[in-house]
Parts: structure tokens; C-alpha cells; sequence
């Protein structure tokens, strides 16, 4: 089954108004702002830059996709991190439900 233009818009804009709704010093996962489909998130959020908080999404275990400049980025926000370098997600991890 192929996708239309239009429900690709639709899905790229429902996970990028979740991303939106992260305030800052909180992150959420890919899998949270497109359940069931995370990679799906990942591919939202490459074409979309700056306009949204990008670095506020983690990956599941709370590595980092990005690295260094998402690092410095929630750092910034004062977002926790853990002796292992990943974002302490109990500590900073808003819940699904809210996006």
C-alpha cells in the first residue's frame, strides 16, 4: 500500500506538533512521538531543522542520535544525564500521554 502525499503530510505534522509540546527541559523518545513507528519520527524530524526542539528526542535506552550538539543543547536545559553519557529518563522523560 502506498502512502499519499497528503498522509504523509499528516503524519510528519502529528509528530512534529508532539515534539513541539516538549518544553524545555524535559525529552521524550521517537517511539513516543510515533508509536509503533519510530523511525518514523527519526524521518520527521531530519527535514524539519531548528523549527522544532529536535534535541529534546532521545532514543529509548536515552542515547543520543545526534551527539555532541544535542548533548550541548539539553545540557543547556539542564536536562540529567547519567555517569554513562545517556539522559536520565526517569528524571526527565515527560510522559506519552501528554504529547
Amino acid at each position: 500500500m502506498q502512502t499519499t502525499a497528503a498522509e504523509s503530510s499528516d503524519w510528519r505534522s502529528r509528530i512534529l506538533a508532539r515534539v513541539e509540546r516538549v518544553p524545555p527541559g524535559f525529552v521524550t523518545t521517537y517511539g513516543d512521538v510515533s508509536p509503533g513507528a519510530p523511525r518514523q519520527g527519526g524521518a520527521a524530524l531530519r527535514g524539519a531543522g531548528d523549527r522544532v526542539p529536535w534535541w529534546r528526542v532521545v532514543r529509548a535506552d536515552g542515547s543520543l542520535a545526534v551527539g555532541d550538539r544535542q548533548r550541548a543543547l539539553l545540557e543547556a536545559e539542564d536536562v540529567p544525564f547519567l555517569p554513562s553519557g545517556r539522559v536520565d529518563l526517569r528524571a526527565a522523560r515527560i510522559p506519552p500521554e501528554v504529547l
